[in-house]
């Protein structure tokens, strides 16, 4: 059985004849359609089954769709609803949002866009049903919405640490610098059985070799020149904890060789001392190198690979999740308008444009930076394509004029993808506020009408 079969939409007309070429068509889609030729039949039958779709008329004889809407509503607000109206009776339409419905259609109906809008319908709950899972399985103490991100790599990624976390296993991140490596780290901590207990992190990268291990393992009083009293290493800080070692590729072969002991035996040393401490910790290690690829160089030893390969958690970069673009866009947008004390209500059409083209080598941390820069630059309520980044606009063949000049240097070419890019826009504003029209029209800077035509369309 296929998975649309699985799904159940209640079509609700009291014109036989429409209804009937309704059910027609939704079945013929692969969708098992039930009737009903009234609203109180519709909320009759709601409460006995729980529908994944109702299609529902305004105007009934008994009972009309606005009143079977909000009955419904009140009793099962996941239900999504789509309304049936007239061109002529759109302020139907605007009731019928305000009561709930997931989105209007008008009167004749063409098909495609009944299609079409269905998907979208079922899709949108399907999408929250899975992010409330997700935030079911990632505790309270970690709130999954701090990882941005709605393409399938990190429904993926975010799968993986749902289902890691709960364990002991050591678990490598990998991915390229800037894309969020640590935040991955924090949530698998929050969600163990750990999370009651200290994140220790550590950029094995920051520090000379002599004071990494100082730092790491920590050292006696009098163990080399400064050393003036005992210090405890990030180790033993971490104990009961999680201990975070960041760009462990990073780290010399004698360090290597350190930290197989310590991560195989969970016992230390510090600087200067014969005595061995035991610690109890979960390492959680990150790298932006092929660790297997220095491996066989000879630069990282094999043995401490497999001991921090237990499982492997690869973040993606930015250019292979385009989709999070907007996404994240918008989120840095939000964060850096306010920190400025500047009202900013998005990004123009252009400038969107130029961040999903960019390649973004440093990934999420350098959106943040082109984002926070475009704020501090920018004079009116949206980021042009002049406040961004002289590489973003040079990697996308134009140079760094006004926003005329820029736009007229675009070859026609360029034009279609602007319908993909306020495509984007549009439904990154949807999933920002949680399906809300009318607040992600004030996020676009549109009216809520404006915003219900793009849809239709």
């Amino acid at each position: 059985m296929s998975a649309k079969a699985k799904t159940t939409v209640l079509v609700v007309d009291d014109d036989q004849s429409h209804r009937t070429i309704l059910l027609a068509l939704i079945n013929g889609w692969g969708y098992a359609a039930t009737g009903a030729d009234d609203g109180a039949k519709a909320v009759a039958l709601a409460k006995g089954k729980p529908f994944d779709l109702i299609l529902m008329d305004v105007r009934m004889a008994v009972m009309g769709g606005i009143e079977a809407l909000k009955e419904i509503k009140a009793y099962n607000p996941a239900i999504p609803v789509l309304i049936m109206t007239a061109y002529s009776n759109v302020e139907s339409a605007v009731e019928a949002i305000k009561a709930g419905a997931y989105d209007y259609l008008t009167k004749p109906l063409d098909f495609d866009v009944l299609r079409l809008t269905l998907e979208r319908a079922l899709e949108h709950i399907s999408l929250k049903a899975e992010n409330q899972a997700l935030r079911e399985r990632l505790v309270s103490a970690f709130d999954p919405r701090s990882i941005i991100g709605r393409s399938p790599a990190m429904r993926r990624l975010m799968d993986m640490v749902a289902m890691v976390a709960p364990s002991e296993a050591t678990v490598l991140v990998t991915g390229e610098s800037g894309t969020g490596k640590e935040l991955i780290a924090r949530a698998i901590h929050a969600n163990s059985s750990r999370r009651n207990g200290p994140l220790v992190a550590v950029n094995c990268a920051a520090l000379s070799e002599t004071l990494l291990e100082s730092e790491l393992f920590g050292h006696e009083k009098g163990a080399f020149s400064g050393a003036d009293k005992r210090r405890e290493g990030r180790f033993m800080q971490a104990d009961k904890g999680t201990i975070f070692l960041d760009e462990i590729g990073e780290t010399s072969a004698a360090m290597q060789a350190k930290l197989l002991r310590a991560i195989q035996e969970r016992e230390i040393q510090r600087v200067g001392s014969d005595r061995t401490l035991r610690v109890d910790v979960r390492i959680v290690a990150a790298t932006n190198r092929d660790l297997k690829a220095e491996v066989e160089a000879g630069r990282f030893r094999e043995d401490l690979y497999y001991r921090l390969n237990v499982m492997t958690l690869p973040v993606p970069p930015l250019r292979d999740r385009a989709e999070d673009i907007p996404l994240l866009a918008m989120h840095f947008l939000r964060r850096f308008a306010e920190a400025n004390r500047k009202t900013a209500k998005g990004f123009t059409p252009q400038a969107m444009d130029l961040l999903l083209k960019y390649d973004w080598p440093g990934n999420v941390r350098e959106l943040e930076n082109a984002v926070e820069r475009a704020v501090v630059l920018m004079a009116g309520d949206f980021v042009t394509e002049k406040e961004l980044p002289l590489g973003v606009i040079e990697a996308n063949g134009l140079s760094e004029t006004s926003s005329g000049q820029a736009a007229s240097q675009r070859e026609p070419a360029m034009i279609l993808p602007l319908e993909a890019v306020e495509r984007e826009a549009i439904l990154a504003a949807l999933e920002v506020t949680g399906g809300n029209k009318t607040e992600a029209a004030k996020q676009l800077g549109i009216t809520r009408k404006t915003l219900l035509a793009k849809l239709q369309r």
